[in-house]
């Protein structure tokens, strides 16, 4: 007989416990509050290009297209996207300062630019200095001078990139 007021007591206590649980879960999923919240925005730090002693994968030669290779420097706590890369307005493609004889026979200039659509938009990382290689978007004119032999180009370009 105390075994049997046992397990009615244990399995009176269970119910109970069940019940009381089940109370307070469904108190839990339904609670409601109010209160206020506040947040910053923040300011996004400028985003810079830099030449680089980097090799271009595919080199520029006359009536081809090259690479066009720099850095980004990206100084922010998040990533960034390459959304653009244009030709400076008004900027002018120069060799360098051993190769001031390269020209082209007719009156195009020696090199153009012009950005894949494929390459775009890139990634940059947090916090990091990326190499950036633009494949085939230099292309020298075929009537390049021999004077342009082992040439590097200076291409001045405007960025945009996006959070």
């Amino acid at each position: 007989m105390r075994r049997t007021r046992f397990f009615i007591a244990a399995a009176a206590l269970l119910a109970f416990s069940l019940s009381a649980g089940a109370g307070a879960a469904f108190a839990y999923f339904s609670s409601t509050g109010s209160g206020t919240g506040s947040g910053n925005v923040g300011s996004m730090h400028a985003v810079t290009i830099s030449a680089t002693a980097g090799t271009p994968t595919s080199p520029l030669l006359p009536g081809g297209s090259g690479d066009v290779v720099f850095n980004i420097i990206n100084p922010n706590s998040y990533s960034v996207s390459l959304v653009s890369v244009t030709l400076k307005t008004g900027g002018t493609i120069t060799p360098d300062s051993g190769h001031a004889g390269c020209t082209t026979t007719d009156s195009n200039p020696v090199v153009t630019v012009n950005v894949p659509a494929h390459d775009l938009p890139a990634t940059i990382p947090a916090n990091t200095t990326t190499l950036v290689d633009l494949a085939g978007a230099a292309s020298m004119d075929i009537a390049a001078t021999s004077n342009c032999q082992g040439a590097s180009f200076s291409v001045p370009v405007v960025i945009s990139v996006q959070s």
